[in-house]
């Protein structure tokens, strides 16, 4: 099969070609711009395109795949070729379920965790040698590509994200994915470049619900109320299995968690990783892992990249990065952090980096989001917002919706790097919290 990708370089997208590579298929792409890793990983497999650019010419009648990415824009020169060739072009989602839809699809949805509990399900799954084809949004330990696909593999697990499919296709990614197996984790209000109200949002959720297969099944989050009204006003027809916080205790900065089978010593911490842990052991015994099976895999899981991970410093000092941005991430991470480093001083920083948390009527959201730390850090550039096209912020408009008198605002990369050379790494614990770098901080030294 000959495919091709328009905007080959993306995190997800790079991912798709190479697993499509090394199912045996022909691939090519085009991009105006492609970074690292993704740069390395396409060379390494011989499909990084040679140059940078959009050629039509790319573009002929052979080919029986377009796959677009949403990095393009509609006018895109070389989708404008394959629709005039009538070629089929497909949505990253829209290709996934064309590659999956004769296997048991189990998709994980939610506003917040999805990633980690897709990660810690392809744990145990690799751990007890069960193969499966899969789609996550983070690099694994252990696995050298974010997807893989087979013609032989009887289940493919998918993180289900509610954002667009394609610039032509503006569809919620999940929609497109038709799951047998469901996972609901949380519904917080993200993405409001595109979902204009609350109500728009939580809409997406409903329809992926509804588009669960007859007689399939659900595992939710009963703790989120906005998880129970969808799932209890849903009218289609599939079987329900709630989950809740398992208990647990911390012994030493230990974390063990109390089940029937005795404490089970674990390598992450925070309750909404112990949430987590709880869905997917639901989603892994739908699929056949006994718990007792699970918990022996859980314990060697050490998180999803930038999930709560934790940075080896050159001076030994203690510090985890995640990729909070949205503000209910933001607050599950301080808590799991402030819960897990109760002893110690905690400096946290924050990097106010996307769309929707530089958005001021967004900003509401994040009220008291850093309490529970001694040392609150914000840090948004100033370029940024003009870059975004959005009105300046200041400082004090941000203290005043985080609700935090006692927070430090930086809104140059300068300023925020000289304070933080200031500071003892050795003395106190860090959270570094963004989907950016903090103006290129380097967190290892």
């Amino acid at each position: 099969m000959k495919t091709h990708f328009i905007a080959i370089g993306g995190s997800a997208m790079h991912n798709l070609a190479i697993a499509l590579k090394d199912k045996g298929y022909q691939v090519t792409g085009s991009d105006d711009a492609i970074f690292e890793p993704s740069k390395s990983r396409l060379e390494k497999k011989g499909i990084l395109p040679q140059e940078m650019g959009w050629f039509p010419e790319k573009i002929t009648q052979d080919i029986d795949a377009v796959i677009l990415g949403m990095h393009a824009h509609q006018d895109n020169p070389e989708l404008a070729r394959a629709k005039e060739l009538g070629l089929k072009i497909y949505s990253y989602p829209e290709f996934l379920y064309e590659q999956s839809k004769n296997k048991t699809r189990v998709v994980i949805a939610g506003s917040h965790g999805k990633t980690t509990i897709t990660s810690m399900i392809l744990h145990v799954l690799n751990f007890h040698q069960k193969d499966v084809d899969f789609m996550v949004g983070a690099q694994l330990e252990g696995f050298d590509c974010m997807v893989k696909l087979t013609q032989d593999n009887d289940f493919m697990v998918l993180e289900g994200d509610e954002y667009l499919s394609s610039p032509i296709d503006l569809r919620s990614k999940f929609l497109l994915y038709q799951p047998n197996i469901a996972l609901m984790s949380g519904i917080a209000w993200d993405h409001i470049n595109v979902f204009k109200t609350f109500d728009d949002y939580i809409d997406q959720f409903r329809k992926f619900v509804a588009s669960i297969t007859a007689g399939g099944v659900l595992v939710y989050n009963e703790e989120d109320p906005e998880v129970v009204k969808v799932v209890e006003n849903a009218e289609n027809y599939f079987r329900k299995i709630p989950y809740k916080t398992p208990e647990y205790e911390i012994n030493n900065g230990k974390v063990y968690l109390k089940t029937e089978m005795g404490d089970v010593p674990l390598s992450v911490f925070g309750a909404h990783n112990l949430l987590n842990l709880e869905g997917a052991r639901h989603i892994c015994r739908q699929l056949g892992i006994m718990d007792e099976d699970f918990y022996e895999a859980i314990m060697s899981f050490k998180g999803a990249s930038k999930r709560l991970e934790k940075v080896e410093r050159e001076d030994k000092g203690i510090l985890y990065k995640d990729f909070a941005h949205a503000p209910s991430k933001v607050k599950a991470a301080v808590k799991a952090f402030a819960e897990q480093f109760k002893n110690d001083k905690k400096y946290g920083f924050l990097e106010l980096h996307t769309y929707s948390s530089l958005n001021p009527a967004f900003l509401e959201q994040y009220d008291h989001a850093m309490d529970g730390l001694e040392e609150a850090i914000v840090f948004y550039s100033e370029d940024a917002l003009k870059i975004k096209r959005i009105e300046p912020i200041s400082p004090e408009f941000i203290k005043e919706k985080f609700k935090n008198e006692k927070l430090r605002v930086f809104t140059n990369a300068e300023d925020l790097h000289a304070y933080w050379n200031t500071l003892d790494k050795t003395n106190g614990v860090y959270l570094m919290m963004s989907s950016g770098n903090f103006g290129g901080l380097d967190l290892t030294k």
